[in-house]
């Protein structure tokens, strides 16, 4: 989050996913967007970006899946799948391009179903398999070298 907003995120959705480890649960929830809040401001003012990015209530994947639906481009990054993140045409001028990143444990296989049944398109970043963090950045860094970084 902090290296995908110095990247240019536009917004943050957090999701509690089937293999989350922790549940953002009543003060939980609240602590964790006020923490993620202040990461947001923090990495916005390094970058010298005008503006933070959204971040939007914790989603659960009935949320999640309105996003793709919504989504010009919805793209989950999911280590089964055959198509390459960098291959992926995306809008360069505007329109919405939704990433979906699970958690450290993975995104669940009816997670995943859902995410494609809805209108996502499974993809990878390469031959391994990155920690959660490092492949968001890394995946953010791929679309804004086809959109912002020209």
């Amino acid at each position: 989050m902090e290296i995908g907003t110095e990247l240019g995120v536009d917004a943050v959705v957090p999701w509690q996913a089937d293999r989350s480890i922790v549940r953002w649960r009543g003060d939980r929830a609240a602590k964790g967007l006020k923490k993620w809040r202040q990461t947001l401001i923090a990495a916005t003012k390094q970058a010298r970006r005008s503006r933070i990015p959204e971040l939007a209530p914790l989603a659960d994947r009935k949320i999640v899946l309105d996003r793709i639906a919504a989504a010009d481009v919805a793209l989950v990054l999911h280590e089964s799948a055959v198509e390459p993140l960098a291959e992926i045409d995306v809008p360069a001028e505007a329109g919405e391009v939704v990433l979906i990143v699970g958690p450290e444990g993975g995104i669940s296989e009816a997670e995943l179903a859902d995410f494609v049944a809805a209108g996502a398109r499974s993809v990878r970043l390469g031959s391994t398999v990155l920690r959660t963090s490092t492949a968001g950045s890394a995946a953010i860094a791929v679309l804004s070298a086809q959109t912002r970084w020209r």
